[in-house]
């Protein structure tokens, strides 16, 4: 069962900077030690001249925007992701997810994820599945 605040229509947001901390953790945890995001001396001679942020740090703070924005207990049963822009060390970036279609009956969301850097630039365009949480 949805709550009735929650349709289609209904939009949530965060914000988080994206730090060195972070990329070091997720790299610990992924195994992804691509030198364009540890060494500052290799993504210099890149095309983006500095580091960045794994493209995944986004995807999962989609994921925290999701349960944050709608609520515990959900599960995901799909996302896609869009990688337009670089997200570099320090950058802070808004998640925006706002439903676009509702299964009231299953409580399945059709859920817009983007996200955006602090002058409007997207970084992320995607889309989630989701099954919401039905109260107990």
């Amino acid at each position: 069962m949805v709550t009735a605040e929650i349709d289609v229509g209904y939009t949530a947001s965060i914000t988080v900077k994206v730090t060195d901390k972070m990329v070091h953790q997720f790299a610990d945890l992924s195994g992804d030690r691509n030198p364009i995001h540890l060494d500052d001396e290799y993504a210099g001679k890149s095309r983006f001249k500095r580091r960045i942020a794994h493209g995944m740090i986004v995807g999962a703070l989609i994921s925290r925007a999701l349960v944050d924005g709608i609520g515990l207990g959900g599960i995901y049963l799909g996302q896609s992701l869009k990688f337009v822009n670089p997200v570099f060390i320090d950058d802070t970036i808004t998640i925006t997810i706002k439903i676009t279609g509702l299964r009231k009956e299953k409580g399945i969301a059709t859920v817009e994820t983007n996200a955006y850097k602090e002058n409007g630039d997207i970084v992320v365009k995607g889309e989630a599945v989701i099954m919401m949480n039905a109260p107990a």
